[in-house]
């Protein structure tokens, strides 16, 4: 039987998406440590500490989604460089939670594997989710 990886090598663009995908979580990760830094309670410091936490995890599933599929480890850059303010960070935070989560559930309709499938239904439920709290937050300020 052949690697899993050897399977998905001709679909490079399922690769690049991928690897874009795990740059875009990795500069989300740095970006809501700092935004939580700045916000204004406790309740909007934990909501974005869990967003963050729900990034990570997809780091982790996407970053092992590559692995598989090209037999490298990724190698994550910060593509987006986080706002200076709180207000500025919850806007483009929300703006950016709404395209990813289009982004992510194209790829789901890319992929041919159902395990990568969910796994970026998932997290396209999820950044729709942390677009709704970001707005919320967005719209106390």
């Amino acid at each position: 039987m052949y690697p899993y990886y050897d399977y998905y090598r001709q679909n490079q663009k399922l690769i690049n998406d991928i690897a874009a995908a795990i740059n875009g979580e990795y500069s989300a990760i740095q970006c809501y440590s700092k935004l939580a830094g700045m916000a204004p309670t406790a309740e909007q410091r934990d909501q974005i500490n869990e967003i963050r936490e729900d990034e990570r995890r997809h780091f982790r599933q996407f970053s092992q989604i590559y692995t598989n599929l090209t037999g490298r480890q990724p190698q994550p850059q910060i593509v987006e460089e986080c706002a200076d303010t709180y207000l500025a960070g919850l806007e483009a935070s929300f703006k950016d939670e709404q395209k990813t989560s289009d982004f992510y559930r194209d790829i789901a309709d890319e992929a041919s594997d159902p395990i990568v499938k969910d796994i970026f239904k998932r997290a396209s439920g999820d950044e729709q989710n942390h677009a709704v709290w970001f707005l919320y937050f967005f719209g106390k300020q």
